[in-house]
Parts: structure tokens; C-alpha cells; sequence
């Protein structure tokens, strides 16, 4: 019995040490790199955000400022959402927040929309989408450059009536075979800017 006992008992030493140095060298591995992710995060966050409103056309840090937004119908969010602020000179330059059309051919489709102080589109990106491979997909700028027509566009430029696909007597066109996707699109892009012109005074509002 005694004989038996001394080699269970170094393998379940051997067993702790062993789950006691794993343990250290994960806390030491996310220690050493938890700063190196969160800013691998800010730039990834940071490059998005300069592929709608260029780096030179504010001078604020741009990622701290923000505000959070509750859940909002005309945005189709759910949740909080963030909206980035662009300021120059202090003086406000464009938001970027997030958009949903909910009504995709797959689902949900999710983009990162930014508008001009003024009102004007400085640009739409999708950041996630179920959409059809070679027919919806192409919302996304890796597939096609669809997306990016909406630039320099507002309320008024087109008419609000010509914010629909051709196929429903708009200006926008949509993809053969797939209507359901780029209609979705062009809606929820449409809401977004009545979002931005109802609560423009709130969205640059100094956070206190």
C-alpha cells in the first residue's frame, strides 16, 4: 500500500506544479500583450472610421470622443450604440455611428455610416452582412464598389423620392437578381440621415 502511495502522490505534485506554472504563463502572456490587443483594436477601429471621414479633416482624438446612444427605431439598433465625434478646431466635422437594415435578404445588415456636419454622406461601409455570395455581397467594398455611390450625398441631393433602387422608380441601382439587398441598403442609409439632421445639436453636444 505504502508502495503504491508515493507514485500517486509525486504525480499529483508534479500535476499542481505543472497547473501552477500554466497558470502563471497565461496571466504573464495576457499581461504582456492585453495593451498590445487593445491597441490593435483602436488602429483597426481608427482605420475604419479614416475610410469615411479622412484623418486630415479633424485634429481630435477622435476614438475618446464619443457619446453612447440609447437604442434608436430610425437607426434599426437595438442596444447602445457609440457615435464617434470628428471636431477641427473645436468645431464640429462630421459623426460616425452605426446603422442597421434590418429587412437584408439574410438578415441583418450592418454599416458604419458617416455624415458631414453639414448633412452630407462622407461615406457608408458594411461591417457585417448573410447576404448571398455574388449577389448581395457586393454592398461590401471588397466586392464591389456599390457602396461607396453614396458619398457627397444627402436629403436633398438626390430628391428624398429618388431614395429607392430603379426598380421602385429611385436613382439607386440594384444587382441582378438580388433587389432585396441594395433596397434594404439605400433605406437604411435614408434613415440614418434623418437621424443625423433631427439630432445634430445633441450628437456634438459636450459630453459633461
Amino acid at each position: 500500500m505504502t508502495l503504491m502511495k508515493h507514485p500517486v502522490m509525486r504525480v499529483g505534485i508534479m500535476l499542481a506544479l505543472f497547473a501552477i506554472i500554466a497558470t502563471s504563463l497565461v496571466t504573464l502572456t495576457e499581461s504582456n500583450t492585453h495593451d498590445k490587443i487593445l491597441d490593435n483594436e483602436k488602429q483597426a477601429l481608427l482605420k475604419a472610421i479614416n475610410t469615411l471621414v479622412a484623418s486630415n479633416d479633424y485634429d481630435n482624438d477622435i476614438i475618446t470622443d464619443v457619446i453612447s446612444l440609447p437604442r434608436a427605431e430610425q437607426l434599426g439598433t437595438h442596444d447602445v450604440s457609440t457615435v464617434y465625434r470628428a471636431r477641427k478646431a473645436n468645431q464640429p466635422v462630421a459623426a460616425i455611428f452605426t446603422s442597421i437594415a434590418p429587412n437584408g435578404y439574410n438578415g441583418k445588415i450592418k454599416l458604419l455610416v458617416g455624415v458631414y456636419y453639414d448633412g452630407s454622406l462622407a461615406g457608408v461601409r458594411v461591417i457585417s452582412h448573410k447576404e448571398t455570395p455574388g449577389l448581395g455581397d457586393k454592398i461590401d467594398e471588397k466586392k464591389a464598389d456599390w457602396i461607396r455611390q453614396f458619398e457627397g450625398l444627402s436629403l436633398s441631393r438626390p430628391a428624398q423620392s429618388d431614395w429607392k433602387v430603379k426598380k421602385d422608380g429611385g436613382q439607386f441601382d440594384q444587382f441582378t437578381g438580388a433587389t432585396i439587398t441594395p433596397r434594404a441598403v439605400v433605406k437604411a442609409v435614408k434613415n440614418a440621415l434623418h437621424f443625423f439632421e433631427e439630432n445634430r445639436d445633441d450628437l456634438f453636444k459636450e459630453v459633461e
